[in-house]
């Protein structure tokens, strides 16, 4: 007979593929102990602003240099990929859908680097479900990421773009730390891209290579607005230019 992994094997399996899928786990209900707060849409406002001051410092320019919608899709960027990154995973691994809120989350939110997550102990589904209800992550806490980001005039188009190239790079990380994934991996990926929230979000160039269908905005944060593009940016010549900002 063969046993399903506990939750906390499932958590463990999952952090083992790096920093962007790593996990801790807390008491549901539990309060944040110190270091972490709640994942709270006014904590999210606040990262925005630290983001656009270390984007600015980054490239030794005033504050004003940084447009807020850039710093915004920075921020919506990195969360996405941290909150997608592990929930793919459970589903590539295990067939285990993660279920949580927002509010659930309790993060440090470090800049530089992937922001340490907790998430309740019993996030991990206790049994294994069909493709298809991963798509309810994308509507759930992605979704309410997505509102969070509102006041900061990004349009739809780029929030799903964000979250194709973060599904994408959780993807492809999946593939090199498990090359025996990389098919599974893949074939949800590409459910995940025809559902209803990522339709039209991204495509595949001649070449075989992912594309995302808008810009992420980056490239605006260096002097001059002359960054260099992201390795899916639309804005590369083979995309077929600029759409989408």
């Amino acid at each position: 007979m063969t046993f399903a992994p506990t939750s906390g094997a499932v958590i463990s399996e999952i952090t083992a593929l790096g920093p962007f899928f790593a996990l801790h786990t807390h008491a549901p209900d539990s309060k944040p102990v110190e270091a972490w707060v709640p994942m709270s849409r006014q904590l999210i406002e606040a990262r925005v602003s630290a983001v656009r001051g270390w984007l600015a410092a980054a490239g030794e320019q005033p504050l004003d240099a940084i447009e807020v919608r850039v710093a915004a899709s920075v921020t919506h960027l990195g969360l996405a990929s941290r909150l997608l990154s592990p929930a793919l995973a459970a589903f590539v691994l295990h067939g285990r859908l993660l279920t949580f809120g927002l509010s659930d989350v309790h993060w440090q939110p470090v800049l530089g680097g992937p922001v340490p997550l907790s998430v309740p102990g019993t996030a991990v589904s206790t049994g294994t479900v069909a493709p298809k209800e991963l798509t309810a992550f994308l509507d759930g806490p992605l979704g309410e990421l997505a509102a969070a980001m509102r006041p900061f005039s990004l349009s739809s188009h780029i929030l799903q773009g964000n979250v194709a190239s973060a599904l994408n790079g959780a993807a492809t990380m999946i593939a090199a730390a498990r090359p025996e994934l990389t098919e599974r991996t893949r074939s949800t990926v590409t459910l995940l891209l025809d559902s209803p929230p990522l339709r039209d979000s991204a495509t595949t160039t001649s070449n075989g290579a992912f594309r995302r269908r808008s810009c992420c905005l980056i490239y605006r944060a260096a002097p001059g607005h002359k960054g260099s593009l992201c390795g899916d940016c639309v804005l590369h010549r083979d995309a077929g230019g600029a759409r989408g900002h």
